[in-house]
């Protein structure tokens, strides 16, 4: 059994240590570099006090990111991660003052894990390649919301003056972002040089841009349609915001790159997992959406013990809250945003794959629930067949999922 318990409290450029024996006693205290050097003053102090392989002092930390982190998870050792929130609080408990140093905090965290072990989880035992996933896959959502904001601001500029550059491209599925909107746009920034454009320099772009059918009628629509009368700003004006438009566009097509190349490798890398087979046999979930869903998993099957908690960490779960007479029924809001947000479009996707997973949504539809709701209910029902999938390690059958619709 664990006699000791360490508590690091982490920061850019040192990390301040502390440990407590059973009794809550102050053993030892140490300030480290974030180095090398740091890490072996702080693993020869575990060592001193009774830190072995078969026995490793447990460490609670409010981060779980970090070469710290990484480097104490390779030692095998149980990390905790704990809410800065919850830390927060637990800070009253030790100094009613409301004081605060590094040292305290160092010793609340180590507080935590001698007093509340129970209600607190060590970081998974996730594989490499399960780590790698979410690292690419995480970084992959950055890149669409960084397109998605540039592309805004982008949209949002042309507006001002050049809307009709917006109506061209207007019935395109991606919009700003599809290769032949971004290569026009490139090349006549201005609603005076789009209409100066000639049909051989359409056609040249079109080419320029991917475009392999239909270009003949492609180049007659957009030589119309560019030449049409429209309002203008004052040719100075005009030429500045085109100047601020081309700025705007180098950014959008680095967002645009980035997002392309990694999904590229987020599903090189997902589709390497032996769990991915069992993801994908799930309606809705592809292998980019499926990813997403690995990577905030991960591929530890004892993570969560039951279904329910995993809904509860997914926010597909409601929370009651009750006090009194009064009990109320509420979607639950904190949550893994990042999972939510792959559950949303799994849930929506699954709809139209899978005709158990639509009359389940049109059942809850039809008592009145909203469709946020009833999606979020799906998304529920779904995890739990996930999780007992991996579980299992079986695929996905839509007769065992919605035996009454089958």
């Amino acid at each position: 059994m664990t006699s000791v318990f360490c508590g690091i409290d982490w920061a850019t450029d040192h990390h301040d240590i502390a440990l407590l024996d059973q009794a809550g006693t102050l053993l030892a205290k140490l300030r480290i570099d974030d180095s090398a050097t740091g890490l072996t003053q702080l693993l020869d102090l575990l060592a001193r006090h009774g830190d072995t392989p078969d026995n490793p002092i447990p460490v609670a930390i409010e981060t779980s990111h970090g070469l710290l982190v990484a480097c104490l998870r390779a030692t095998g050792r149980p990390i905790y991660v704990i809410n800065p929130l919850t830390a927060a609080r637990y800070r009253d408990r030790y100094a009613l003052s409301r004081k605060k140093s590094d040292h305290l905090d160092a010793k609340v965290l180590a507080h935590i894990l001698r007093t509340d072990p129970a209600e607190h989880r060590p970081l998974p035992a996730d594989s490499h390649l399960a780590q790698a996933i979410t690292v690419l896959a995480r970084a992959q959502q950055d890149a669409v919301w960084d397109r998605v904001q540039t592309g805004n601001r982008l949209r949002s500029h042309l507006r001002e003056y050049f809307p009709a550059f917006l109506t061209v491209f207007r019935h395109f599925r991606e919009g700003l972002a599809s290769p032949v909107s971004r290569t026009l746009l490139a090349a006549a920034p201005t609603p005076t040089q789009a209409a100066q454009l000639t049909r051989t320099q359409l056609r040249a772009i079109l080419k320029k841009a991917g475009r392999q059918r239909e270009i003949t009628d492609e180049v007659e629509r957009l030589h119309g349609l560019l030449r049409e009368p429209q309002m203008h700003q004052p040719p100075l004006v005009e030429q500045a915001m085109g100047t601020k438009t081309l700025a705007l566009l180098r950014q959008f097509e680095a967002a645009c790159t980035s997002a392309d190349e990694l999904e590229a490798a987020v599903i090189d890398a997902f589709t390497a997992h032996e769990d991915a087979e069992i993801i994908t046999s799930f309606p809705g979930l592809g292998h980019l959406t499926g990813a997403r869903v690995l990577a905030e998993l991960g591929d530890d099957h004892t993570r969560f013990a039951t279904a329910r908690d995993l809904k509860a960490y997914a926010g597909s779960a409601p929370i009651t809250r009750s006090s009194g007479r009064k009990t109320t029924v509420l979607a639950r809001h904190i949550k893994n945003q990042r999972l939510a947000s792959a559950g949303y479009n799994w849930a929506f996707a699954a709809l139209t794959a899978s005709p158990g997973a639509r009359a389940h949504y049109d059942r809850r539809r039809a008592t009145e629930e909203r469709h946020v709701a009833a999606q979020r209910n799906l998304f529920n029902r779904m995890l739990g067949c996930l999780h007992h999938c991996l579980t299992h390690h079986i695929p996905y059958s839509e007769q065992t999922a919605f035996p009454d619709t089958t």
